[in-house]
């Protein structure tokens, strides 16, 4: 239905104009009793049409009592069972059409026509309402995760699975990967995402407004932890197996140590050019192309989270701004800018084209990872940029 995310803002109307058709009608004994249960189904399920007719429910007391009888409870329990169950049958007929079916049962009929397709438009329509349930239903959050569809780097034109993700994982990872954004073009060409993207992980792409939301209340699935990897300490290395995992720790920790002696120049000078915008400036894994990211706290809020906060029409800005953490610009060790850059620095910190290419590279990064600028006039840094690469090449020819 057009409004049916309406009920989730303010209340339906009873009557009269702006009245939609009643959920479920409830009957007792065949007895009409209620055409508007809403306590029968959770916010979530709104959308189910249907009757219920109970023969353990009183006949001798008014509505409101009833509406309070314990009884209730285990219909309603019972109702979102059933339609869970109804709604993974569907699940599973689309998987089997597929090809994709888990369930081991070869010799089942697989399905054909419009059963293949029913679940598809069914997630269509109502999808977001079983993100909903995800956030409001504890005792059936793991039901719902199962359900849930999401587009990635892997199945970029078809909705893939938590389960489809799971059984694609390379050996030896740990995490499932997934980023935020606005739109699937702004995650897909993410700076976060293209070496893990690279190197042959899959990363979900989460478009949707409860995506995230949906992520904070789901930590894990089948024992696989979610990652962002829009934050920082984001562990992208394969765990090594049997002797070689010490030995493979420890080489990787020197070698980490020494690329991080030979950067310190680089990052201590740029961490006191940028102040108190960025909690520390470090050397970065997750990077093969862009030089350098702008990344969100492990407890603090994403560049995505900050924008949706900031949209609220009713949200508190102030309290926003105290939830969005602290920032951290990581450093690609491998990119010609930054490894240019760090010579720089080294021979002559005060140099002006160096001070203006790092605050040109740290906007950029700004706006790359999803985050608004802090300088309402980086415009004049490109500007001075632009004519020191003007006078130099004129001083060349």
């Amino acid at each position: 239905p057009w409004d049916l995310y309406d009920s989730v803002q303010r209340a339906k109307p009873k009557g009269g104009p702006g009245a939609t058709a009643a959920g479920l009608k409830l009957y007792v004994r065949r007895v009409f009793i209620s055409d508007d249960a809403d306590e029968l189904l959770p916010r979530y399920l709104s959308f189910l049409r249907g009757v219920v007719d109970s023969d353990s429910l009183p006949l001798n007391v008014n509505r409101e009592m009833l509406q309070h009888h314990a009884s209730l409870r285990t219909i309603k329990k019972k109702l979102v069972r059933k339609a869970l169950d109804a709604i993974k049958k569907m699940a599973d007929d689309e998987a089997a059409c597929s090809g994709d079916s888990s369930s081991g049962d070869d010799d089942k009929e697989k399905p054909i026509g419009d059963a293949c397709k029913a679940f598809g438009t069914f997630y269509k329509e109502f999808g977001r309402a079983l993100k909903l349930g995800v956030l409001e239903d504890d005792n059936n959050r793991g039901r719902l995760a199962k359900l849930l569809r999401f587009h990635t780097s892997k199945s970029p034109k078809e909705l893939t699975s938590l389960s489809g993700y799971v059984g694609r994982m390379k050996d030896g990872q740990k995490s499932i990967y997934w980023i935020a954004g606005m739109s699937q073009q702004e995650v897909a060409h993410s700076p976060f995402a293209e070496k893990l993207v690279a190197e042959g992980y899959e990363v979900m792409y989460l478009t949707d407004v409860l995506d995230e939301y949906v992520m904070q209340q789901l930590t894990e699935f089948e024992d696989f932890k979610f990652v962002n990897i829009a934050k920082e300490d984001v562990d992208m290395s394969p765990e090594a197996e049997g002797e070689d995992k010490a030995a493979a720790a420890k080489a990787k920790k020197e070698a980490a140590k020494a690329l991080k002696e030979t950067f310190k120049p680089l990052t201590g000078w740029w961490k006191e050019q940028l102040g108190s915008k960025v909690a520390g400036v470090k050397l970065s894994t997750r990077l093969s192309s862009t030089p350098c990211v702008v990344v969100a706290s492990k407890w603090g809020q994403s560049a995505n989270m900050e924008r949706i906060l900031k949209a609220s029409a009713f949200g508190d800005q102030s309290k926003a701004a105290m939830m969005r953490g602290q920032r951290t610009l990581e450093l690609n060790p491998d990119h010609p800018l930054i490894v240019g850059l760090k010579d720089k620095v080294v021979s002559d910190k005060d140099d002006a084209a160096a001070k203006d290419t790092a605050a040109l590279l740290y906007e950029t990064a700004l706006l790359e990872s999803g985050f608004e600028s802090d300088d309402p006039k980086v415009g004049g840094v490109l500007h001075v940029l632009l004519c020191y690469n003007r006078a130099r090449t004129v001083m060349l020819q």
